[in-house]
């Protein structure tokens, strides 16, 4: 495991490899727009060099602060997830238009994982997060910050318009 996420690619021969990387806390801080901050997670990836290429599964676990959607408070959410990244040597520019291939020149020696990793986590979130339930089937939310939130729902008048009040009288008669 290593701090860094930089992985050495150049000299690589033919075969499988397998390396292992720590994402916590000093990661999340690289990305400044990130609303994650802290995090224990470890990507395992498993590749398989080749003469053109590399294929590599690239697997994210572990857990990571986030804020609840409904109370605001800040809990733990698990992850895990496994991703595919194919880096094709080429000796020109292509175009990448696929976001799961890297096109890299065939004299490099190195490759950032950093910000694939990072963009893996963020994908792997859902778009709402909430607490998860208790094994009675309980929310874990804040119980105080749900009572504020309560008193400031705002009960609507259920306004009808009469054109469809008839309307519906007319259907219910039938």
């Amino acid at each position: 495991m290593s701090g860094s996420y930089i992985l050495k690619i150049g000299g690589l021969k033919e075969g499988h490899y397998h390396e292992e990387f720590k994402i916590g806390k000093e990661f999340f801080e690289q990305f400044e727009e990130s609303e994650i901050k802290e995090g224990a997670l470890v990507a395992i990836v498993d590749m398989e060099k080749r003469i053109s290429h590399i294929d590599m599964v690239i697997k994210i676990s572990g857990e990571m602060k986030v804020a609840c959607d409904r109370c605001l408070a800040m809990f733990m959410y698990p992850i895990n997830c496994t991703n595919r990244l194919i880096v094709n040597f080429q000796n020109d520019q292509m175009e990448d238009s696929d976001p799961d291939i890297i096109s890299v020149p065939s004299d490099e020696e190195e490759l950032d994982l950093k910000q694939h990793f990072y963009d893996f986590v963020i994908l792997s979130l859902p778009i709402r997060r909430v607490h998860p339930l208790d094994n009675k089937g309980k929310s874990t939310c804040d119980p105080e910050m749900l009572r504020k939130l309560n008193k400031l729902i705002i009960e609507e008048e259920k306004v009808t318009d009469p054109r469809w009040d008839e309307l519906k009288k007319l259907m219910n008669n039938n």
